[in-house]
């Protein structure tokens, strides 16, 4: 009968270190999943940064009058008084061949 303890027990224990064996290697996958994950999504939060900040220097800057004048410029073609336009045109042989 004692032996059957010794037996018993040790099929118990290895048991307990299966299971303990197989649950610390999935907290291991786990985990290397959740780095993982982590670590794309900081990526996004710097990218989302690095625009949110860009946007804010283009905010700044558009609400000076230098950058009102260019977005003028730029958008609307306005010009200030007393300043000449030159407009330059590009004429592709396409156009000018009709076979």
């Amino acid at each position: 009968m004692p032996r059957l303890r010794w037996i018993l027990f040790y099929a118990f224990a290895l048991f307990i270190l299966a299971v303990t064996v197989v649950t610390f290697f999935k907290e291991v996958n786990r985990i290397d999943r959740l780095s993982s994950v982590l670590e794309s999504r900081m990526e996004e939060l710097v990218e989302t940064t690095r625009k949110n900040q860009e946007l804010q220097e283009k905010i700044s800057y558009y609400t000076t009058p230098s950058g009102i004048a260019f977005l003028a410029r730029e958008e609307f073609n306005l010009v200030k008084p007393g300043e000449k336009i030159y407009r330059i045109e590009i004429i592709s042989d396409d156009i000018l061949r009709k076979d």
